[in-house]
């Protein structure tokens, strides 16, 4: 038989869930109160690929799991970590080491090992048939690892990605004992399991969050807050694929705007130049190159990296922009939704002015915070 529950312990279990429902919402409606594990809840385990996996075979993985970097795994004791970095996997019970991360592969390495010195096109299945391990550091990104606490607050996380580091390893249970001296970067950790944070993560999570902390920075404009990089490199509508990647590779840039440029020099066509108060036409990626096969890659390299845009997506696409004035809420509005890692920033004649990136929203935030 059912018990009857007495109106007067109902109503005080109501209220007792009712306070629990009301802290929770406070505490999360509070920035100081989030932490880098509240960050990667949601995410997934990690994705990474070993060190004699080979390019194409890493390539794969990107585009499968929709990612533009991967963690590259050794066995440990043989390789020197990233950075001096000492980020290991261990066995949950034994506590036995199975493996040291190396490195970053990211989709910029793999362009710049495609296009490199050896640019005859024929060669291509050779080259994505090379092991990751020996093309890690093309890029300096792809020695940057990291890990963070989960313990570390958004704040201090905050402070880490406006640095202009884009990701981060987070165990997900450290064995380093969570403190305020430790709480961040670390070059020295073992785990069972990590998960990735990247930059996306963490302005994916204030979007999706309506912190009271924040509601007033975020009304303020992106001028205002300086979050615009008026420095800002471009290619123009003649510069080829392989070009790009190169003066990309050089300049450590993800991404570039493609610009009309009828004015400047031939040789001028195969370098970086000022964007400023140019007429934009396009954007050139990295992650375009992602969705790409093999055979379309071998065909694609020589086109101009306009021409690219239009065939690797099948139609002209929209370039995520946003005025001077825009509020700091509406980039990042624009950045996680269309997924875009910068947002163009143009005046009112649509001639470029500046870029906000990732690093520069995080960076101004963090900032204003202070």
């Amino acid at each position: 038989t059912l018990k009857k529950v007495p109106k007067a312990t109902r109503s005080s279990h109501d209220n007792t869930n009712t306070m629990q429902e009301e802290k929770s919402k406070e505490d999360h409606s509070r920035l100081i109160n989030v932490t880098a594990k509240d960050l990667t809840a949601r995410n997934r385990r990690l994705v990474e690929v070993p060190y004699t996996a080979t390019l194409s075979h890493a390539m794969n993985t990107l585009v499968a799991n929709s990612i533009s970097a991967l963690p590259v795994a050794a066995p440990p004791g043989h390789w020197i970590g990233a950075g001096g970095s000492m980020i290991m996997e261990s066995d949950k019970q034994t506590g036995v080491v199975r493996k040291h991360y190396i490195g970053i592969l990211t989709m910029l390495d793999i362009l710049a090992h495609i296009a490199g010195e050896d640019s005859n096109l024929s060669h291509l299945d050779r080259k994505m048939g090379s092991q990751v391990s020996s093309i890690i550091g093309h890029c300096l990104e792809g020695l940057s690892l990291w890990t963070l606490n989960p313990n570390t607050s958004l704040l201090e996380c905050m402070e880490v990605f406006s640095k202009g580091i884009h990701r981060a390893l987070v165990p997900v249970e450290s064995s380093i004992e969570s403190n305020n001296t430790i709480a961040g970067v670390e070059l020295i950790e073992s785990a069972s399991a990590y998960k990735m944070l990247t930059q996306m993560d963490l302005l994916r999570f204030l979007k999706d969050h309506h912190f009271d902390d924040l509601k007033t920075v975020l009304s303020r404009s992106i001028s205002d807050l300086r979050a615009v990089n008026d420095s800002v490199y471009a290619i123009t509508e003649r510069t080829t694929v392989s070009n790009a990647i190169n003066v990309m590779k050089g300049a450590l840039l993800n991404a570039v705007p493609i610009v009309h440029a009828p004015d400047i020099a031939q040789e001028d066509h195969l370098q970086l130049i000022n964007g400023r108060y140019r007429k934009v036409v396009g954007t050139f990626s990295a992650t375009d190159l992602k969705g790409c096969r093999l055979p379309e890659l071998q065909t694609w390299l020589p086109l101009t990296a306009l021409d690219f845009t239009e065939k690797a997506s099948g139609k002209e696409r929209e370039m995520v922009s946003c005025g001077v004035e825009s509020t700091m809420e509406e980039a990042i509005e624009k950045v996680v939704t269309r997924d875009v890692h910068r947002v163009w920033v143009m005046d009112q004649q649509g001639l470029l002015q500046g870029v906000v990136s990732l690093t520069d929203i995080i960076r101004s935030l963090r900032s204003a915070l202070s």
